[in-house]
């Protein structure tokens, strides 16, 4: 929904003469991601590379040290490798996490009603994390939107007129104090 569809025609005109040629995003759809949380994901990662060098410089200089000492040189071997294993499992539990944020928000775009429920009749593998965009998402949204068009929000179309809305009344039991119907309504009326 749009800036312009949320406020209406009068109130939107409004805005936008406040504002002048600044944009402005509803971003309650869940993609906007506060500045300080970024600040502070982006932070922690920066710390762990530079944590990860540091390491790998130590470790490089003990290397040096100890050349002529078997013993001591397998475990730095040892130690580079249990390194490298942790920077490798690193960056993959980051690829997850943009993998999985760039997802999130292209079947928010797409306007998925439940998007646990689409995740899981996407094929995961075949689709792939490159510039930022999923490739191979599109085509399986579109075979899902034929197949079950239900897990979609309808698609409003601004040349047919708008659908009526009705509502039946409320039926409901009375709580003690109002009768359930008007031949209880009679009856309490008379007694009293």
């Amino acid at each position: 929904m749009d800036l312009k569809e949320l406020l209406g025609e009068e109130l939107h005109q409004q805005v936008t003469e406040k504002v002048g040629d600044k944009k402005i995003a509803v971003v309650s759809d869940g993609s906007y991601i506060p500045k300080e949380k970024f600040d502070a994901v982006n932070q922690e990662k920066n710390d762990y590379k530079q944590q990860v060098g540091q390491r790998d410089e130590q470790i490089n200089q003990l290397s040096e040290k100890a050349k002529g000492n078997e013993e001591l040189t397998s475990k730095i071997d040892e130690l580079k490798q249990q390194n490298e294993t942790a920077k490798n499992e690193y960056e993959q539990k980051l690829n997850d996490q943009a993998f999985d944020h760039a997802l999130k928000d292209s079947l928010s775009a797409a306007k998925v009603k439940n998007p646990k429920a689409v995740q899981a009749l996407l094929d995961k593998d075949t689709i792939k994390l490159k510039d930022d965009k999923l490739v191979g998402l599109e085509e399986q949204l579109n075979n899902i939107k034929e197949s079950d068009p239900y897990m979609f929000e309808e698609e409003e179309n601004p040349n047919e007129p708008p659908k009526p809305n009705f509502t039946t009344g409320q039926h409901t039991k009375g709580s003690g104090d109002e009768p359930a119907n008007l031949a209880d309504a009679l009856a309490q009326k008379f007694t009293k």
